[in-house]
């Protein structure tokens, strides 16, 4: 008699199992990638920390924390110039480029006008060619032009993106009609439909690209290395690559130059976050 009216509650409690423990398993392998994923910036940091005596040491904390890495970084080497290069210049490209992108994606999404789905065919396909490929045509382009060593030869290439085009497009046609078809009965034109109701509403989305372009250039390496020759407008990626041929020896150096580069990008990630994490949540491609 028990065993029939236990049966049903065997039957209920087995799953709830098999769903904790897959949970766990699941928070295991996530613990272990995030491991993972931590232990080499840990490592670098740790690393800047250490004196040129234990720097080759196997331990991971050193034992004497000092800093003078970064003083010897800061005061051997140009290394603030190399950090507002490429601060200046990451900052012109996304301001410029979420400027034009959120321009030409509300058109090809909002704007009906003959051989508009042509010209972001063309667009999109400008993504399937690799950066490697466009690096000597553009070089003899900026060359042409007489921006080769120059901030506009660092910032011009760099403006136009496909991606930013394509995604902000595709949030913009996910925008209800029922908006721009009341601000054209109240007499608002197209530019004041755009700069008053779709940029306010696409803050999240461009909150995401702004953090997306900023870190590309501010990442970027073959194409200034490329363009410029001028040490005065050495980016950091460029310095930490001349500093690494310099000391090479010297890890301890290496690290803490490796470290200030890398701060910026996680200031950045950490403010950011929750609007890259809307920006996936409202910009779904349709």
């Amino acid at each position: 008699m028990t065993t029939e009216a236990d049966a049903p509650t065997r039957t209920r409690i087995t799953p709830r199992r098999s769903g904790r423990r897959s949970r766990w398993g699941l928070l295991a392998i996530g613990v272990v990638i995030a491991a993972i994923t931590v232990f080499p910036l840990v490592w670098m940091v740790m690393g800047s920390l250490k004196t040129p005596e234990e720097v080759n040491s196997p331990n991971l904390i050193p034992s004497t924390l000092t800093l003078e890495n970064y003083v010897y970084v800061f005061s051997q080497v140009p290394f603030a110039r190399y950090l507002f290069n490429s601060f200046f210049v990451s900052a012109a490209v996304t301001v410029i480029s979420l400027w034009f992108h959120s321009m030409a994606a509300y058109a090809l999404a909002r704007l009906d006008f003959p051989g508009r789905e042509r010209i972001f065919l063309a667009i999109f396909s400008t993504m399937l060619v690799s950066a490697p490929v466009t690096i000597i045509p553009t070089f003899i382009i900026v060359r042409t032009l007489g921006m080769v060593d120059s901030y506009a030869g660092l910032i011009v290439p760099a403006i136009f993106n496909a991606f930013g085009i394509f995604l902000l497009r595709q949030f913009y046609i996910s925008l209800p009609d029922e908006l721009e078809e009341a601000a054209l009965v109240d007499g608002a034109s197209y530019w004041t439909i755009y700069w008053r109701i779709v940029l306010p509403l696409s803050r999240p989305i461009l909150s995401a690209l702004a953090v997306f372009f900023f870190l590309a250039n501010w990442n970027s390496f073959v194409w200034p290395m490329t363009v410029t020759s001028d040490p005065q407008l050495r980016v950091v990626q460029l310095g930490i690559q001349s500093f690494q041929q310099q000391y090479a020896a010297d890890w301890n150096y290496i690290l803490a130059a490796s470290t200030v580069a890398a701060l910026p990008t996680f200031a950045i990630f950490f403010v950011f976050q929750k609007q890259i994490v809307a920006s996936i949540k409202t910009s779904g491609l349709k």
